[in-house]
């Protein structure tokens, strides 16, 4: 869709809610977010595709608006893995909105369980970060898709290194240890 024009994409967004295509509809709503549309269409948008597609929407797509996850995928994409393992990279949205100016953090963790059985576990208080059993709203999956199923030595160092990077981008990070 990055060759699309907006009008394009927003014309395919109509088509894929009229036929209750989260898929399609997902990528819609994630392309605009990532050329910056404002926050409010992006809102409106989500809030359209759940109503109209809920259950074919695909992990990948975050349920709120962060204006910082366009810098988080284009930061998660510098990181590369040489090879497979047993070992996943994930993030998860943290709500700060009580006590920081800026509303949410991320925290960067490394499991062999898949990132939603990770954070399940978190919340559910099973090797919980605290941040994440208190603070956590969502699995941010999208931005770490390729860095699933690598080598434990390289998920160690790319854990601590992306949660250095999403850092000095001005983000608040937990985790990354």
């Amino acid at each position: 869709m990055q060759g699309s024009t907006q009008a394009a994409i927003t014309a395919a967004f109509e088509r894929a809610l009229a036929g209750a295509d989260g898929l399609t509809a997902a990528h819609c709503v994630h392309e605009l977010w990532m050329r910056g549309e404002m926050s409010l269409s992006v809102e409106r948008s989500l809030g359209r595709l759940w109503s109209s597609a809920a259950t074919s929407i695909p992990d990948w797509l975050p349920m709120r608006y962060v204006e910082w996850l366009p810098s988080v995928y284009e930061i998660a994409l510098t990181f590369r893995a040489s090879a497979k393992g047993r070992s996943n990279i994930y993030l998860a949205l943290l709500d700060y909105r009580d006590c920081r100016a800026d509303w949410y953090g991320v925290y960067v963790g490394m499991s062999k369980y898949s990132p939603v059985d990770r954070f399940d576990q978190h919340k559910a208080g099973i090797r919980a970060a605290g941040s994440v059993l208190q603070r956590g709203l969502e699995v941010l999956t999208g931005p770490t898709m390729h860095l699933q199923y690598i080598q434990r030595a390289e998920a160690v160092r790319i854990e601590e290194e992306l949660a250095q990077a999403l850092s000095a981008a001005g983000i608040f990070v937990k985790g990354g240890h």
